[in-house]
């Protein structure tokens, strides 16, 4: 008894259970401060967006029109797809890339520090920044003309480009070196190693960061707005003007008319509806991938 008694632990204080109490409440309130917001969102969407959606909304394209029937968002959802699709077709294996030399070549060397920290500024540069560039580079030097949708698929690549090598890059640095070391003992070169170990190890958790950066580039404005411009018609020709969700909510959403607004709430929610369905995607890889695991 005495021994029980001698390593039972003391009893908390009152002063330490009000302080406990205290700053539970303090992280509950900061994080209703913070859901508040997204509910409210989500509602307004949900509120205005419904009551633009219909049959006509997602097969017919925007007319143009001040008065009467101003169509729908079929040319937006097409071209939001095509551009993205494109820029993940050049983001995501240059990123990925970057990632195997910086983890599996580059380690700790000078330049490959370099990279990261280059890496690292374009991860904060802001999404505008990103279309001026393209703007300057290839539309008023009239690279392969002006506006077109690929030039917008180079500045959403751009702006893809730093989430995919940093999630890579997490993502390689988690597969252990035992399987490296394994393989290079038995006499396999590093190139083979790396794609026949590292890299399907580390696919869902790439699968994963890419997803992400497709849902970050595709609600993106600025870049398409000095890139891409506006076009009202369908268009699957990357070099020609190309609508997307995020130019036809801010061309709608300053409009006096009333259904123009109502068919930015409409698309708008349609946008976060796709965002939602790739951030679940991934979700659901990067969960598979630990269960597998």
């Amino acid at each position: 008894m005495s021994t029980v008694a001698q390593t039972r632990l003391p009893r908390v204080s009152p002063r330490r259970r009000r302080a406990d109490t205290i700053a539970r409440g303090v992280v509950l309130a900061f994080t209703l401060i913070a859901v508040v917001p997204l509910v409210l969102i989500l509602y307004f969407l949900i509120k205005e967006g419904l009551g633009a959606w219909s049959g006509d909304f997602f097969t017919t394209d925007p007319t143009g029109r001040f008065l009467g029937d101003p169509g729908g968002i079929r040319s937006a959802i097409l071209g939001t797809i095509e551009m993205v699709a494109l820029a993940s077709v050049i983001a995501v294996p240059v990123g990925v890339g970057v990632a195997l030399y910086l983890v599996e070549y580059g380690k700790v060397s000078r330049f490959a520090n370099v990279v990261r920290y280059f890496v690292d500024v374009m991860t904060g540069v802001p999404s505008v920044v990103f279309g001026l560039f393209v703007y300057i580079v290839l539309v008023v030097t009239k690279v392969a003309g002006t506006f077109a949708a690929w030039k917008g698929s180079v500045a959403l690549a751009l702006l893809m480009l730093p989430v995919v090598t940093r999630s890579a890059e997490v993502v390689l640095n988690l597969v252990p070196n035992s399987l490296r070391e394994a393989a290079l003992a038995l006499g396999a070169p590093r190139w083979k190693v790396v794609f026949r170990i590292v890299l399907p190890t580390a696919l869902p958790g790439i699968v994963t960061g890419s997803l992400l950066a497709v849902a970050r580039a595709a609600g993106e404005t600025a870049p398409l707005l000095f890139t891409a411009a506006f076009v009202l018609g369908a268009n699957a020709d990357l070099s020609q003007r190309m609508n997307s969700l995020p130019l036809q909510i801010f061309n709608d959403v300053g409009q006096a008319q009333d259904r123009l607004v109502q068919r930015a709430w409409g698309a708008a929610l349609t946008l976060v509806l796709m965002v939602l369905v790739l951030t679940l995607i991934a979700r659901l890889i990067q969960r598979r991938s630990k269960l597998a695991a």
